[in-house]
C-alpha cells in the first residue's frame, strides 16, 4: 500500500477506535445503570473519568503496537482475533491503573463485561465495514497507483503475477510493463515462440494478467513522458545498476518514484534494511519528500476549503451568471480536460470569460505568444468577452475550481495543471511539475504570473514550491492569493 494510503488508513482506524470505546462506555453504563441495575453509579464523575482511562490504553497501544500494518489484506476471523487482542491490551492495564488509584469500588464487573461486549461488537463490524470501502476506494481507478513494470524477461511473468495477486488489494494496478534484457520486438517475438507457457496476445504481442509487456527500455522515460503513472518497480538482478542508472535519473527528474529491487532470484531477503514494495525487498528512489501526515492535513484542509468554496461559488453565481449570458452567447461555464497528479486527466471547471470559439481561434493567435515555451498568453486576447476581462482581473472565473478540489482533481495550492497541448510537449524535467497535486493557486500566481515571460520560469517557480512544499507555506500562499485578488496585481 501507498504511504499515503497507509496514513489515511491509520488515521480513519484510529478514529474508529476511538468513537467505539466511548459510545460503547455510553452504552454500557446506560444499560448497566438504568436497564439491568439502579441508578447508583457511586460518584459518576470518577465513573466516566475511568472512560479516559480506557482511551489513554487505547491510544498508546494503537500507536505503538503498530497492530493494523495488515489490516487491508486480513479475512474476517483475523480481524476478530485482532479486536480481541486491541481489546485485551486495552482493557487489562486500565483495570490495573484504576485499581491502583482505588477507583475499583466505583467499577461494576458487570458494567466491564458489557463495555467490552458492546467495544469488540462495535469496534469489529465498523472495522469490516471501513475495510470494505477502503479496499473498492484503493482499488478504483482513480485511486490506484499506477505502477510501471521493469524486468527482465525471464523474471516478467512471475513478477507480474506476483505484484498483481499481492497488489490489487493493497491498492496497486500494473499499467506498462518493460522487459530491459530484449532489444527488439522481433526478439521479443522469438521469446514468446519459444516460451510457449507465455500469454501471447494478437500477432507478436506479450501479456501476462492483461498486462501488455513491451520490448527494451531504450529512452524509456521519453516513451513514458505523457503516460499517467506514480510508481515504477524495477526487477533486474542480472543486469548492472551502471546500465539501470540513466533509467532511474531520468524517472528521479520526472519525479517519480523508483523502486529497485535488491534481491536475488530465489535468495532469501532476511537481514534487508532498505525498504519493502509488496514482498520484494527494494531502494527506493524518490524526490518526494514530504510528510504523508502532514499531506493527509493538507487534503482535509482542502476538503474543507473546498465545501466553503462550493458554496461561495453558488452565491457568485447567481450575480455572474446573467452578466455572462448577456454579454455574450453560451454556457455559463467553461470545462477543459487538463492534466493532474502524475499525468492523470480530469475536467477543470471555470466561469466562462472568453467566447465560445475560443479553442478554434487560438491557432490563429499563436504568433501573438507573448509567453517563451510551452503556454500561451498574450495581452488584450480577444477572444477574451467584456465580462471575462473583469471576472479574470478579479480571479472569479477561477471559484468553479473548488469543485475540482472537493473532488480531489485539484488542491487549493499546488501547480498549475497544464493543458493536453502543452502536456504533449512535455520533456522529462517538466513532468515533475506533475508530481504533486495542482492547485487553485501557487507560488507562480502570487508571484505575478503576467509578468512571467518564459515557460522555465514558471517551471522553476512550481518546482521550488514541490522541493519546499510545507502546510506554512501553503497558509502563506493562501493569503498571498488574497492579496492579488484584491489588488489584481499580475493577473490579467
Amino acid at each position: 500500500m501507498s504511504k499515503e494510503n497507509k496514513t489515511f488508513q491509520t488515521y480513519i482506524l484510529w478514529l474508529i477506535d476511538i468513537v467505539c470505546i466511548i459510545v460503547a462506555f455510553m452504552i454500557a453504563s446506560w444499560l448497566r445503570y438504568n436497564v439491568f441495575g439502579d441508578k447508583d453509579y457511586g460518584d459518576k464523575t470518577i465513573h466516566y473519568l475511568m472512560c479516559l482511562v480506557f482511551l489513554l490504553f487505547g491510544v498508546v497501544y494503537f500507536f505503538l503496537a503498530d497492530w493494523n500494518r495488515d489490516f487491508i489484506i486480513r479475512g474476517y476471523a483475523k480481524e476478530l482475533f485482532s479486536v480481541i487482542h486491541f481489546m485485551s491490551f486495552m482493557v487489562f492495564p486500565a483495570i490495573v491503573v484504576i485499581f491502583f488509584i482505588k477507583w475499583y469500588k466505583f467499577l461494576s464487573r458487570p458494567f466491564v463485561v458489557l463495555f467490552v461486549a458492546i467495544d469488540i461488537l462495535m469496534t469489529y463490524f465498523a472495522r469490516i465495514a471501513f475495510k470494505k470501502f477502503f479496499r473498492e476506494y484503493i482499488s478504483s481507478d482513480s485511486n490506484a497507483v499506477r505502477v510501471v513494470v521493469v524486468a527482465e524477461k525471464d523474471l516478467m511473468e512471475s513478477t507480474i503475477k506476483k505484484l498483481t495477486k499481492g497488489g490489487t488489494k493493497l491498492g496497486y494496478k500494473i499499467v506498462r510493463a518493460y522487459a530491459a534484457d530484449v532489444s527488439s520486438k522481433d526478439d521479443l517475438a522469438a521469446y514468446i515462440r519459444k516460451n510457449p507457457g507465455s500469454e501471447p496476445g494478437a500477432g507478436t504481442e506479450w501479456y501476462i494478467e492483461g498486462v501488455h509487456i513491451h520490448a527494451g527500455i531504450d529512452n524509456l522515460t521519453a516513451r513514458l513522458i505523457t503516460d499517467p503513472f506514480d510508481e515504477v518497480f524495477i526487477n533486474t538482478p542480472n543486469i548492472s545498476q551502471n546500465k539501470m542508472q540513466d533509467i532511474i535519473l531520468g524517472f528521479e527528474e520526472m519525479g517519480i518514484t523508483t523502486h529497485y529491487t535488491l534481491e536475488l532470484p530465489n535468495i532469501s531477503k532476511a537481514g534487508t534494511q532498505f525498504d519493502d514494495f509488496l514482498d520484494y525487498s527494494v531502494i527506493t528512489y524518490s524526490m518526494n519528500r514530504s510528510s504523508y501526515k502532514r499531506l493527509f492535513i493538507k487534503r482535509f484542509l482542502d476538503i474543507l476549503g473546498g465545501l466553503i468554496g462550493v458554496i461561495i461559488t453558488g452565491i457568485i453565481t447567481l450575480f455572474l451568471a446573467p452578466a455572462i449570458k448577456l454579454d455574450s452567447p453560451g454556457p455559463i461555464f467553461f470545462s477543459q480536460t487538463r492534466i493532474g497528479k502524475n499525468g492523470r486527466r480530469f475536467k477543470i471547471y471555470k466561469f466562462r470569460s472568453m467566447y465560445i470559439d475560443a479553442e478554434e481561434r487560438k491557432k490563429e493567435l499563436e504568433a501573438n505568444n507573448e509567453i517563451d515555451g510551452l503556454m500561451f498568453k498574450m495581452d488584450h486576447d480577444p477572444r477574451i468577452t467584456k465580462v471575462g476581462a473583469f471576472i479574470r482581473k478579479t480571479s472569479l472565473d477561477e471559484w468553479p475550481q473548488f469543485l475540482n478540489v472537493l473532488k480531489g482533481d485539484m488542491s487549493l495550492v499546488g501547480t498549475r495543471p497544464p493543458t493536453e497541448d502543452e502536456f504533449a510537449r512535455y520533456n522529462e524535467h517538466y513532468r515533475r511539475r506533475l508530481s504533486m497535486t495542482p492547485g487553485i493557486t501557487g507560488l507562480w500566481q502570487v508571484s505575478g504570473r503576467s509578468e512571467i515571460k518564459n515557460f522555465d520560469d514558471v517551471v522553476k517557480l512550481d518546482l521550488e514550491y514541490i522541493d519546499n512544499w510545507s502546510l506554512t507555506e501553503d497558509i502563506k500562499i493562501l493569503f498571498r492569493t488574497f492579496g492579488v485578488m484584491f489588488t489584481g496585481r499580475g493577473a490579467k
